[in-house]
């Protein structure tokens, strides 16, 4: 019996499986500004130290990362991973049954329990977890330049939309650019996006985003965030239309503009350029005590294969992704806050708390409009934002337009 018992110990079978050799992960993302390529550095580092083997495909501009991403999936030659934003941008493919779920790590970590519910909500489809959620960004954050501030004469920071145009006026009385912008569709969603929260508030957001009613969009309330919105045009400059978000960073960087309506990204450009927040630069989370926060961030999906090696390569990134020191370090790099709930960011910086205490407001957690809107919705509405925004269209005609994508 003792030589049997010794037999089957040496055969292996009560002990637990060795691990597979470590296969060649190939992850798209579209990281690749400086801050951007920092914060994908670490996580690779990270993948590494943990016994995976990184191949990174970074291609430029979001739109253009998830095509190839898609391109690829649907056509038989998928990578182990992809980047895509936490909405419904990879709902077609869970529905299609080209994604693997990670539900043994989700359940394996908790991540109910760390994780916000906007966020669960979005890559819990059907009970199975779809996606590793990375980060917390929040949209429409308001961020100027304390050099150009002060050479405009501003000496109070903005707490309200009326005085936000104000301090807009005396930047362009004082020769300074004031609202540094990048004249792209998703650039401008985003200033709308500011005046809807911060001009209209939570619920006319979700009647019109969530809800999409039709007489809420007809609103005069409505109308009021539309010009608001078409205002803030009046302050952009000429070299506006195509720029990049970074480079329209560059111009606060440099003082030659004094404020930019952008996700907290952006810190990870100042980060790079030796800027600190609260002394270089500022942050305004929301221009009233209740402004909502706009739940957005990174996170990756993994296209379904029967490799054994490929799944458990995917299951390691999982687990990297969200492992704690990981994401601190990423998210200060990155400018986001730690998607988990559980993470000492006392080291990070003042921005980054005032986003952590924000959350623990959940009366203030609201979800992008991709996570209300389907893909079609959401670029009509784009389409629509971006034609108002550089042409001389009456307001009037916006609301209908936006009443008539919007039905269902």
């Amino acid at each position: 019996m003792l030589m049997a018992a010794n037999a089957t110990a040496q055969n292996g079978a009560p002990r637990a499986a060795k691990p597979l050799p470590a296969e060649k992960a190939e992850i798209i993302h579209w990281w690749t500004s400086n801050s951007e390529s920092a914060a994908a550095k670490l996580i690779a580092e990270n993948y590494r130290k943990a016994g995976g083997i990184w191949v990174d495909t970074a291609i430029a501009g979001a739109d253009q990362a998830r095509a190839v991403a898609i391109n690829r999936i649907v056509g038989s030659n998928p990578p182990t991973a992809a980047q895509f934003n936490t909405t419904k941008q990879f709902l077609d493919l869970v529905e299609q049954g080209m994604l693997n779920n990670v539900d043994d790590v989700a359940k394996s970590e908790a991540w109910e329990k760390i994780l916000p519910e906007p966020v669960l909500n979005v890559i819990r489809i059907n009970g199975h977890y779809y996606a590793v959620p990375v980060n917390i960004h929040m949209q429409t954050w308001f961020w100027y330049s304390k050099a150009a501030f002060k050479k405009a004469g501003i000496a109070k920071e903005p707490a309200s939309m009326d005085e936000m145009f104000a301090a807009m006026d005396k930047l362009k009385a004082a020769g300074i650019i004031p609202l540094a912008h990048g004249g792209q569709a998703w650039q401008e969603t985003i200033v709308f996006q500011a005046m809807l929260t911060n001009v209209g508030g939570k619920d006319l957001y979700l009647s019109v985003i969530r809800d999409r009613d039709q007489k809420a969009i007809n609103s005069e309330a409505f109308k009021k965030v539309l010009l608001a919105f078409k205002r803030m045009q009046s302050y952009i400059d000429p070299g506006s239309p195509g720029r990049n978000w970074n480079d329209a960073t560059a111009l606060l960087i440099s003082g030659k503009a004094g404020v930019q309506i952008m996700g907290d990204w952006v810190k990870g450009e100042f980060a790079a350029a030796k800027q600190v927040a609260g002394k270089d630069f500022g942050c305004i989370a929301g221009l009233t005590p209740n402004s909502p926060y706009l739940i957005q961030g990174d996170a990756f999906v993994f296209p379904r294969t029967n490799s054994p090696a490929t799944v458990q390569a995917q299951k390691l990134l999982a687990r990297v992704l969200l492992n704690p020191a990981t994401q601190l370090e990423f998210n200060k790099l990155k400018g986001s806050i730690p998607i988990r709930s559980d993470v000492d960011t006392s080291s990070m910086d003042i921005c980054a708390q005032t986003g952590m205490a924000i959350m623990k407001d959940k009366s203030r957690h609201l979800g992008i409009s991709e996570i209300f809107l389907t893909p079609d919705q959401n670029g009509a509405l784009q389409d629509i934002l971006t034609a108002y925004w550089n042409t001389r269209i009456p307001v009037e005609k916006v609301q209908k337009s936006i009443a008539s994508a919007f039905k269902d």
